[in-house]
């Protein structure tokens, strides 16, 4: 295919080379400029500290994936479409790592490896095509050729990724978690709408002018990327939610202190005689009275006393 020729892939450019063929589709490219306005508004508002230049180049990169998808539903052509399709590449491939390093831990050396891994499960992903009565990578001598899913099988490894990056987070009750299985699930909602898009072109119309859902695909896109980057700022492998406070319990009726205070008393282990007689004699002289022992050796001094007054003078 000759660099600038033009594709056509989508159901509102239809055949046509004109400029403004796509007006649906290239404004909803602002969805992903909106998305990185958004992401960079919340990280200036961090503190400098929490800020990286990992979070900056995220951002640049979702602002690309915008300018990309602009020129190509302008100018559809074969360069125009790698300005598409690489920084989406790129992001996938920059966030993976970034969530395996940053969100889980991983070390900086297996998170490059695994990149690495994902870049080649991609590289043959690209070359997978169907054609009728079959899937896989095409000989020369098969017809009828056309990406499957309507291109869409190059997303479905990102999504998978996404799952599994999001279920382990949530795991392990991670602040992120909650962000990238939203990502998720709107994902998987706007990859059905871009395989649709050819299937439903005579359906979504407005106007009389076929529109088609791959406007849907830039608008949802651009809410899973500001997800995306919402997440990022809960970089830390030990940003945990933490758990609700427990409600406070209501204060115990009287009778019900009574029946704890009564338990308590059960429960406690039976007192030895010492104590029970130490117990006793503390309390005797907390009154004021004299233990019995000691009043018995008083009387008994008084008996053996001699009575004075019959003693001759």
């Amino acid at each position: 295919m000759a660099l600038g020729e033009h594709v056509f892939l989508y159901c509102e450019r239809g055949t046509s080379e004109a400029l403004l063929a796509e007006p649906v589709n290239a404004a909803s490219n602002g969805a992903f400029l909106l998305a990185a306005l958004a992401g960079l508004t919340l990280l200036l508002l961090r503190p400098r500290a929490e800020r990286s230049a990992d979070h900056y180049l995220l951002i640049g990169l979702v602002f690309l994936i915008g300018l990309g998808s602009l020129a190509f539903h302008l100018y559809a052509t074969s360069v125009t479409e790698l300005a598409d399709v690489l920084p989406i590449g790129i992001f996938m491939l920059v966030y993976l790592g970034f969530a395996v390093n940053r969100f889980l831990g991983v070390p900086v050396g297996w998170s490059v490896l695994l990149v690495i891994g994902f870049t080649a499960l991609m590289a043959v992903n690209m070359q997978v095509r169907c054609w009728d009565g079959g899937i896989g990578v095409p000989g020369p001598e098969v017809q009828g050729v056309k990406p499957c899913l309507n291109g869409s099988l190059f997303y479905l490894p990102a999504l998978g990724a996404l799952i599994v990056v999001g279920l382990l987070l949530e795991e392990k009750r991670h602040r992120a978690a909650p962000y990238l299985l939203w990502a998720a699930a709107i994902l998987a909602v706007s990859v059905t709408l871009r395989t649709l898009d050819m299937a439903l072109c005579d359906k979504v119309v407005i106007e009389g002018r076929k529109i088609g859902t791959h406007f849907a695909w830039h608008i949802l896109n651009g809410l899973a990327l500001f997800l995306l980057l919402r997440a990022s700022l809960e970089g830390s492998p030990y940003a945990v939610r933490m758990a609700e406070p427990e409600a406070p319990e209501a204060e115990a009726e009287p009778e019900a202190r009574a029946e704890s205070a009564e338990a308590k008393s059960a429960s406690a282990p039976p007192l030895l005689l010492t104590e029970r007689v130490s117990s006793l004699a503390g309390g005797a002289v907390r009154k004021g009275e004299a233990p019995e022992e000691d009043r018995g050796s008083k009387e008994g001094s008084k008996e053996e006393e001699p009575d004075k007054t019959l003693l001759p003078a």
